[in-house]
């Protein structure tokens, strides 16, 4: 009975093991899946868009596509910096709470390297306590004696900020009636 009881957590863990494209924010670093990345570009002009949050910085112009861009540092809740010569936006791809399938940039602090992470590595994710949500956390990788946090990045924008990036494309009555 207990092996079957311990086998589940195993078993999350196991799917978890993978490559990680690494990154850090505010001295700190954090890992998502590398199939979800489609590039990494150098931080470029973003044209702000009125009525976004703090942590929607607003679109950018890829190669003739309109990529929303969102602030992971801000996402977070840390403290907005200026960017550095490391600040870089990654281009994922992510699911929208109504199955689509949309990119967007995030801005991050740098970019370490691409990792391959075994599940032994790979703890679940602490309990925090009941009133912190952590549903964008899937675990946490322990690489070259630190802590990495592994993000679920459909977790980290779909918690109210995908309402938010649909804005844009919506038609102006739309944007007045919000």
């Amino acid at each position: 009975m207990a092996t079957q009881t311990l086998e589940p957590a195993s078993t999350s863990t196991r799917q978890l093991a993978g490559k990680y494209l690494t990154f850090t924010l505010h001295e700190e670093s954090y890992g998502i899946d590398v199939l979800k990345v489609r590039e990494i570009i150098r931080l470029t002009n973003i044209t702000v868009v009125p009525q976004m949050p703090a942590y929607v910085r607003g679109v950018i112009n890829l190669r003739g596509k309109i990529i929303p861009v969102m602030d992971l540092r801000l996402r977070f809740g840390f403290a907005e910096t200026t960017g550095t010569e490391h600040t870089c936006i990654i281009v994922v791809q992510v699911k929208l709470t109504d199955g689509k399938a949309t990119q967007l940039g995030l801005v991050v602090d740098g970019v370490e390297e691409v990792l391959n992470i075994a599940a032994a590595d790979i703890e679940e994710t602490p309990d925090f306590g009941g009133e912190i949500a952590t549903d964008y956390i899937v675990g946490m990788a322990k690489v070259k004696g630190a802590v990495k946090t592994l993000l679920d990045i459909d977790g980290v924008v779909s918690t109210g900020a995908l309402k938010d990036l649909r804005l844009p494309a919506a038609s102006s009555p739309a944007i007045q009636a919000k």
